[in-house]
């Protein structure tokens, strides 16, 4: 049975006028928290596409990159934006809903911020009500500010990255425990990881470009320690 069968499944409750925010409160334990998961990205998606005021074909691309949506699931993965778009709920509402479906695991609520962050810059740019919506998600879920810069940093067009804020770390620090963080991040960036943590194996190819990012700040501030 595919996501978007499960998903369309756990949303049969709206045909009776209940919002989409409540759904997630019957979504607590697995496997149904991956489909949690999805709707949580897509929902909140559909609520920062309001922030610009456009939905752009790039951001839809996107959808299909973080969940790799095959075409006869298309409808499916509209109805949810769709239905998202349209609700009265508030996206704050939305993200302290979610952020109590998944409580303390700061993980799941940084992969979920990862896909957000992976949608808004699909059109090659960057708006300030974007930017100013994810502060606020990340606020809501108690992200701290290293967690949330590092994120961003990995994300955000511009100057290039500095190496350390996408670790996470202080340059003052050891070398010794910068690998050690470096290394964190790499086992908890792993598919298996990723799933065990809820998400479907349809998003998890948002890793890819978080290793990438993570390897290459390791290199670098490697490369700074041996000159």
């Amino acid at each position: 049975m595919s996501i978007w069968t499960r998903i369309s499944e756990a949303l049969a409750a709206l045909a009776g006028g209940e919002g989409l925010g409540a759904v997630f409160d019957r979504l607590r334990t697995p496997p149904e928290r991956s489909v949690a998961f999805a709707i949580a990205v897509i929902a909140l998606s559909a609520k920062m596409a309001k922030a610009d005021g456009l939905v752009t074909r790039a951001e839809v691309t996107a959808f299909r990159e973080v969940f790799h949506i095959a075409p006869e699931d298309e409808a499916g993965a509209a109805r949810v934006f769709n239905l998202a778009r349209q609700d009265v709920a508030g996206y704050e509402e939305y993200a302290r809903r979610i952020k109590r479906m998944f409580g303390d695991q700061t993980d799941v609520l940084c992969d979920l911020m990862e896909g957000l962050f992976h949608i808004a810059l699909a059109d090659g740019g960057f708006h300030p009500a974007e930017d100013e919506f994810l502060e606020t998600v990340a606020r809501i879920f108690d992200l701290d500010e290293t967690r949330f810069r590092a994120i961003r940093s990995r994300y955000v067009p511009g100057a290039v990255p500095d190496p350390y804020a996408v670790l996470g770390v202080d340059p003052d620090m050891p070398l010794t425990e910068i690998r050690r963080v470096w290394r964190g991040l790499v086992r908890d960036s792993h598919p298996d990881r990723m799933i065990a943590r809820g998400l479907p194996e349809e998003a998890v190819k948002m890793s890819e470009k978080r290793l990438v990012a993570i390897n290459e700040a390791w290199e670098d501030i490697s490369a700074r320690h041996a000159a």
